[in-house]
């Protein structure tokens, strides 16, 4: 049982109504954790705003880059459903699903580009708390990016952290969005890096 229930979708605001009208558009339905972000209207449509400028076209980020990283961080703090609903997206921008396979084991695949390795080192160090994010890694990113990227990605982790722990704390469910192939569990795709 759910530690947190959702309220019927019309006892919410109108305007959080709008949010849920926006996602039955993209998803086909409406997301279960906005119902329960819902239940604190400031707060959903903070945080929905800030999930939409972290995600526009004209991010200095590629779209598959941030879909990877969003997918990594959901997997380390096992959140099923962020872990769903951004692999599904993760497919739609163009990413073949043997690579969403491997994402957990990035370091010992030879599918990920080296902007896409440096980006997950960086997500993951953001993300555990040890050893945390060096200052030799910090150089590298530095090399890497420009400091507006850098400001992206980072917030991005951030608010991919923020997310999949809330999710994963009121015990969030997969919603279905992304179909694994034939013999493999969603819990097979929530690993840490040291697994």
């Amino acid at each position: 049982m759910p530690i947190v229930e959702a309220k019927p979708i019309s006892r919410y605001p109108w305007f959080i109504r709008l949010f849920f009208w926006k996602q039955k558009l993209t998803y086909g339905r409406v997301l279960d954790p906005g119902l329960l972000w819902g239940r604190s209207p400031s707060v959903f449509a903070s945080v929905a705003l800030l999930y939409g400028a972290l995600n526009r076209r004209s991010s200095p980020l590629s779209p598959a880059l941030r879909s990877l990283v969003t997918v990594r961080v959901s997997q380390i703090n096992h959140c099923a459903f962020c872990v769903d609903i951004n692999s599904a997206t993760l497919e739609k921008r163009g990413v073949a699903m043997e690579k969403i396979d491997a994402l957990a084991d990035w370091r010992d695949s030879p599918l990920f580009a080296p902007d896409e390795r440096l980006a997950l080192e960086y997500a993951e160090a953001m993300t555990l708390t040890e050893p945390g994010v060096s200052d030799e890694l910090r150089a590298r990113v530095k090399e890497h990016w420009n400091d507006d990227a850098i400001v992206e990605l980072t917030g991005l982790v951030a608010f991919q952290n923020l997310s999949s722990k809330f999710n994963a704390a009121l015990d969030v469910p997969s919603q279905g969005f992304c179909k694994l192939p034939a013999g493999r569990s969603r819990t097979a795709d929530l690993k840490g890096p040291n697994s």
